[in-house]
């Protein structure tokens, strides 16, 4: 394997009751790339990020993150994660943006670790990254959709990952809030040099933002550049014959 290579997966194998939902699946990931996963419902997309964070153990196959076996991985805060749908969620109870992102400094010091000053000026770094310095005062439940995912991206963010793993971030967030998540997770990989992974099933979006795609259907279907999608047939063949491929408007 290259030393660049900053995620290793091989022969991966994964099973809910007996039934596949990941078959052999081998692949890497340069540092600094910017991975978008496609693939039909089923598939083994958020199984496979599942499984990158330590949510899920595969029962067979092997997992390097920074060269390193997963399992013996001690600062896995270096991974930054933010799951599927997080940001529809009802959020009743009275936190601010402040303390959602300040909650992420758990995974490093635990639930009664002291917030040093540093640990402060982190916090405020994370949110003038994300550009939502003025929201952190305001309750997470006055946010649109498109504004609570920034702030679990910033939540991710503030312990200094080196790889951001996103499950379909932009489910349920209009269009022109998409846009504007998409420009800031293409900000964080050229000008952070974060390595991020994410699912989607918009595959025009996809084909225009990032740099390499893996076509997941239980074992990998391709992996490479953003070009293979537009082979002859390679999404009817991922999808099945009947898929609809929606273009938005420029």
């Amino acid at each position: 394997m290259s030393v660049n290579h900053i995620i290793e997966v091989q022969n991966l194998n994964f099973s809910y009751n007996n039934l596949p939902v990941l078959d052999n699946l081998t692949f890497s990931v340069e540092k600094g790339d910017y991975v978008g996963i496609i693939g039909p419902n089923g598939g083994g997309k958020t199984t496979l990020l599942k499984i990158l964070v330590g949510l899920l153990k595969p029962q067979s196959g092997t997992i390097k993150i920074f060269g390193t076996d997963f399992q013996k991985l001690k600062n896995r805060s270096e991974i930054g994660y933010v799951p599927q749908r997080i940001a529809q969620e009802s959020v009743e109870f009275p936190a601010t943006v402040y303390e959602i992102v300040e909650s992420g400094l758990i995974t490093k010091k635990g639930l009664v670790g002291n917030i040093s000053s540093a640990d402060k000026e982190k916090i405020n770094q994370a949110l003038k990254m994300a550009n939502i310095i003025n929201l952190k005062d305001r309750l997470m439940s006055s946010l649109s959709g498109g504004q609570r995912q920034r702030v679990y991206v910033t939540r991710a963010l503030v312990n200094d990952p080196k790889i951001l793993i996103l499950d379909e971030p932009f489910t349920g967030v209009d269009i022109i809030s998409q846009k504007d998540f998409y420009s800031f997770l293409k900000n964080l990989n050229i000008r952070e040099h974060l390595t991020i992974l994410f699912v989607s099933h918009d595959i025009d979006t996809i084909t225009e933002e990032i740099k390499t795609v893996l076509c997941l259907n239980r074992g990998m279907f391709c992996f490479g550049s953003k070009d293979i999608i537009h082979k002859e047939n390679t999404i009817e063949e991922l999808y099945g014959k009947n898929i609809t491929h929606i273009h938005h408007s420029k």
